[in-house]
């Protein structure tokens, strides 16, 4: 297994210099460096479908109906762009379907296969145990904490974009 320098081991690297670094710019990075390291550890656990892949899957899932693809979009945080071809990577492994929406036939509707729930149950086990052995020793404060932080940020990135 190759030796990964964590952004928190590098900020103490003597190779490196973090000084003048504001304490924002330093979050991002390790936000960045994060994402990164658990896609690589989620890709390797799921072996058929990729983590973004995954995560599209839970988002579907949390709909209370079938989201269009505007709307997952909206969910994801990605371009229609991006988020089209995850499906499409999906669909062609018979994890989602495009239905035509009921009442507007223009729109198509992600509804989640037989197929892709199943894959979902069986990777249920395995899943939960990585969240548990990521999350050990994180006190639930922290975690409200961490969430609300990144929470407000995302606001303010809104309006950055408008």
């Amino acid at each position: 297994m190759e030796t990964v320098l964590r952004i928190d081991e590098a900020r103490e690297s003597k190779d490196l210099d973090f000084s003048g670094i504001p304490t924002s710019y330093y979050l991002l990075g390790l936000l960045s460096a994060f994402e990164n390291r658990f896609q690589a550890v989620a890709d390797a656990s799921m072996e058929v479908i990729s983590w973004k892949q995954f995560f599209a899957i839970i988002c579907i899932n949390l709909c209370k109906t079938p989201p269009t693809l505007r709307e997952l979009s909206d969910i994801l945080g990605s371009s229609h762009q991006n988020v089209k071809k995850i499906l499409l990577k999906l669909q062609q492994r018979g994890f989602v379907e495009f239905v035509p929406d009921e009442s507007d036939r223009r729109k198509q509707r992600i509804v989640l296969t037989e197929r892709c729930l199943r894959f979902c149950e069986k990777t249920d086990e395995t899943g939960g145990r990585i969240m548990e052995e990521m999350f050990r020793g994180v006190p639930e404060e922290d975690l409200e904490t961490t969430i609300r932080t990144i929470t407000n940020i995302g606001r303010n990135l809104d309006s950055v974009r408008a």
